[in-house]
């Protein structure tokens, strides 16, 4: 039993009626089985053992503690509160007083600790080989990207590395920054590929990923990115995104590695009629879509996005009204990435005045990857999405939970403290969830669930 002993009627809901009559104090007093301590110890043996009879059975509860539920709209915070896990997912997450009786193999005293979905970081390219911290540094003296481009560098620099490494070296050079985004409570990380650019290395980078959780404890959406980037042995994009459609998407649905299908859509990359192409192809093949949209410029990828009912458009730094209206109809959640935008240097904000306007869910991710974006922190991110986007602590920590799950089509699982999801948790050591956005370069990680697992 749970913590000290609710008032009387909340603690015998669950219990039948003659039980509840017999443990009443003012029944034991007039009971003629309080009359000597023989009596007395058998009648609590029957009492313990009916409230044990009818007691929800449950493998782990975690009492004392105040839950960021995120259960509607807003954060949905319960303080005094229990959530109760059973077969991995939650069997009840609320307020003590509100909880039923649970028979329970352990239960954990949170003393007052908050406790948050698992977080979840929805953009990622986590899967990669080489580094391009050479390039920062040229930059930084003033080389353009185009010179370094020139000079071998730029994205098709992480292809040759990535190409060039078996699938056990990736693996290897990924999990460093899993471990950094799991030590921050993830519990489900979405890892694209797109830096193999032909069928045979597309395919490496995937199972990589997969594998990365069976290395980890955690959850990992996997998404097809064939159309990243002209691979450097193709000279025309168009022959390129034929191959993608017929080749690779068909193989990739076959061989079951992906759950998503992205494209990027700019001006330095390939034509929304390009992209139109391969969000046409993954849906035929049933596979879901997302979108790299308007980053850099305004090439109409919002709206391309939520035509093809995309579960989400990311960057959108660019993105237009109609475009931005066009996802909300759609259901197109909205993605965030403060770390690109951070690193490139950029001024131009995302349209956030509109998404609010609108009602399109906005998630938040790190977009880890070598060249624009070399972060590894949740955290982080959220704070750079409160001091460069202006999103609000509510959004920030929606963000990174149930808005990054509904970004990945994974709201009915993951995201949120709900009856029936997956019992992913994160417990932190903070006085108020303000905290886990306003501090920099520290991790108030307590503890972190998955699957109703306490986990490294």
């Amino acid at each position: 039993m749970i913590g000290s002993r609710p008032a009387w009627d909340g603690y015998s809901r669950a219990l039948p009626a003659k039980v509840c009559a017999l443990l009443r104090p003012e029944a034991r007093q007039n009971n003629n089985l309080e009359r000597n301590d023989d009596s007395r110890k058998s009648h609590f043996a029957l009492t313990s053992k009916c409230v044990r009879e009818n007691a929800m059975r449950c493998d782990r509860v975690w009492k004392n503690a105040r839950l960021v539920t995120l259960d509607g709209r807003g954060l949905g915070i319960i303080e005094g509160g229990v959530v109760a896990c059973e077969h991995e997912s939650i069997l009840f997450a609320g307020s003590q007083s509100d909880a039923p009786l649970f028979d329970a193999s352990e239960e954990i005293d949170c003393d007052g600790r908050w406790i948050t979905p698992g977080l979840v970081d929805c953009h990622t390219h986590l899967v990669f080989a080489g580094s391009r911290a050479a390039e920062f540094e040229a930059r930084l003296k003033g080389a353009t990207y185009e010179e370094i481009a020139r000079a071998g560098g730029g994205i098709l620099a992480t292809v040759r590395a990535t190409r060039e490494a078996s699938e056990q070296q990736l693996i290897a050079a990924a999990l460093p920054r899993l471990d950094a985004l799991i030590g921050e409570g993830a519990t489900t990380v979405e890892i694209k590929s797109g830096y193999g650019l032909d069928l045979a290395n597309e395919l490496k980078i995937l199972r990589a990923a997969g594998a990365l959780g069976d290395y980890r404890e955690v959850d990992v959406a996997r998404t097809f990115l064939g159309a990243h980037a002209l691979p450097p042995e193709q000279k025309d994009k168009q022959s390129y995104i034929d191959d993608v459609c017929r080749e690779m998407i068909p193989a990739v649905a076959e061989a079951g590695i992906a759950d998503a299908v992205d494209g990027f859509c700019e001006t330095i990359a390939f034509s929304p009629a390009q992209i139109d192409q391969v969000l046409a192809a993954a849906k035929a093949h049933g596979l879901c879509v997302k979108l790299h949209a308007d980053q850099l410029s305004d090439s109409h990828g919002a709206a391309l996005a939520a035509r093809h009912g995309a579960i989400s458009a990311d960057h959108l730094e660019h993105a237009n009204e109609a475009g931005i209206e066009a996802m909300a109809s759609a259901g197109t959640a909205a993605v965030l990435l403060p770390g690109a935008f951070y690193f490139l240097r950029e001024t131009k904000l995302p349209p956030v005045e509109l998404l609010r306007k609108h009602g399109v869910a906005i998630a938040v991710a790190t977009d880890c990857n070598p060249g624009t974006s070399p972060l590894t922190s949740l955290l982080l991110t959220m704070n750079m999405a409160a001091t460069l986007f202006r999103l609000t602590v509510e959004e920030c920590i929606a963000g990174v939970t149930r808005e990054a799950a509904r970004a990945l089509g994974r709201l009915h699982r993951i995201g949120t403290l709900q009856k029936g999801k997956q019992c992913d948790l994160a417990i932190w050591n903070v006085e108020q969830p303000a905290e886990l956005v306003y501090r920099m370069g520290m991790n108030p990680l307590h503890a972190r669930v998955r699957r109703g697992q306490v986990t490294p």
